[in-house]
């Protein structure tokens, strides 16, 4: 299955950045610990280093896809390892040593397992410029520009065999580097099957707007997949594992009943202490409808096959 062209964005479009009006604020990924759904706060908007927006969108929804502004993403962050506050992961001490920085890919179902360095991995293969939407589970929304390469590139090349049925990502745990670091219990878990991990709409992103990820957002590579709740995208990914069993993810553990292991993005669905028919557009005004899958139905619809099943979706 390949990626439609209005799913990458231009390259004339990076290299044409102009001052644009954003149409929204956003943060980025994992949930709260206690869900401050209701206190979220409005952020300023930023208008500095904008995309332009692309013409078409890669599903049938007749919407323009309008980037966050980069000093809101860069600024306003779920990174429990740095702080609760959204606020913390931007204003912490820059502590992580993100160059030099080795990934391990191995597991059971990996027949030639190995540790690379990131700069050979980019050195490698195509770095691909994505713009998607991101849903938070806790109903609200940005969109951002993604700089990075398929997660499938990377598992490729560790020879997957017959075990290899789910891909677990373990990020970096270390109190030196990480004031909260063992605010889990461990280091961040998360998982896909292996159909999700090597969906082309997948990416280990590097960067976004064209610029280096910042401690903050997960540097100096974190997962991206569009059409799930954010918890799901793993930051500052240090173990990619291929292996057979389904593996027990971090916010599964920490509440089962609200954090499954699929998350896939639902409106029908609610989150058992709110709606998730509607979001919040961080920065604009009022709410607007939840897309199935976050709009990329027609690319992963058929990874699920009941729609009506709760456990796709939590």
């Amino acid at each position: 299955m390949s990626v439609k062209s209005s799913e990458i964005t231009p390259e004339k479009v990076y290299k044409r950045r102009r001052t644009l009006v954003a149409a929204g604020v956003g943060v980025l990924a994992l949930p709260l610990l206690d869900s401050a759904y209701s206190l979220l706060t409005q952020e300023q908007e930023s208008t500095n280093q904008m995309f332009e927006p692309l013409a078409a969108l890669p599903d049938s929804q007749d919407l323009p896809l309008t980037p966050t502004a980069y000093d809101t993403v860069t600024g306003y962050n779920n990174y429990y390892e740095f702080g609760f506050g959204k606020e913390d992961p931007a204003q912490a001490e820059k502590t992580l040593i993100t160059s030099p920085w080795s990934l391990e890919v191995g597991g059971e179902g990996a027949d030639k397992p190995g540790v690379y360095d990131i700069a050979d991995i980019k050195g490698e293969h195509a770095i691909e410029n994505h713009l998607y939407r991101f849903r938070c589970v806790e109903a609200w929304s940005m969109v951002i520009p993604w700089n990075g390469i398929k997660l499938a590139d990377v598992i490729k090349r560790a020879a997957p065999n017959s075990k290899a049925k789910f891909v677990r990502f373990t990020t970096i745990n270390d109190a030196q580097q990480m004031p909260n670091a063992d605010w889990a219990g461990g280091p961040y878990v998360e998982s896909l099957t292996i159909d999700e991990a090597m969906h082309p709409l997948t990416l280990l992103a590097t960067g976004i707007y064209d610029q280096p990820l910042e401690q903050q957002n997960g540097a100096p590579i974190r997962l991206v997949v569009p059409w799930k709740y954010g918890f799901k995208y793993a930051k500052s990914i240090i173990k990619i594992e291929l292996v057979e069993t389904m593996p027990k993810t971090t916010w599964w553990l920490q509440n089962p009943r609200e954090y499954g292991f699929y998350a896939n993005v639902n409106p029908r669905f609610d989150h058992p202490r709110w709606s998730q028919a509607t979001e919040r557009v961080i920065g604009g005004l009022g709410r607007k409808p939840t897309l199935l899958y976050n709009g990329y139905a027609e690319q992963v619809a058929h990874l699920y096959p009941d729609l009506d099943n709760r456990l796709y979706f939590y």
